[in-house]
């Protein structure tokens, strides 16, 4: 049996490439063992926010749907994605670079307020769940 030709092996490894390119914009399912945690009262005004304005795409309870990612996610860690990043994806819009799921439309009906407020219910969740 002949070793496989150059070109063989390009595809291969380029199919290797894709298909680890594609696992990596899919999101980890956060499933139901998420905590909840006692939320502080900013952290709850966050909540009826989120649930208002975000919730249709990065699910209940920032867990992510079919149609965007979870926010309660390592990737969205403080270290990676400070608070500001939250700020700046609701005036401007994101363009997709983490997920599959599109870009993220700028949301101008969500005040400065309620950014900050649903950037404190995110962070919550995110240390009772074990992302610093």
């Amino acid at each position: 049996m002949r070793a496989p030709g150059p070109a063989v092996l390009l595809v291969f490894g380029l199919m290797v490439l894709g298909a680890a390119i594609v696992w990596r914009w899919r999101p980890e399912p956060t499933g139901g063992a998420m905590r909840i945690p006692e939320l502080s009262a900013e952290a709850q005004a966050g909540k009826r926010a989120f649930d208002l304005s975000c919730v249709r795409c990065h699910g209940e309870n920032a867990g992510g749907s079919a149609a965007g990612p979870p926010l309660v996610h390592r990737t969205y860690q403080a270290a990676h994605h400070a608070d500001v990043a939250f700020e700046l994806a609701v005036r401007r819009g994101v363009r997709a670079h983490h997920w599959r799921f599109g870009d993220m439309p700028p949301e101008p009906g969500v005040t400065s307020v309620e950014v900050a407020q649903i950037t404190r219910y995110v962070r919550e969740l995110q240390r009772a769940n074990g992302i610093k």
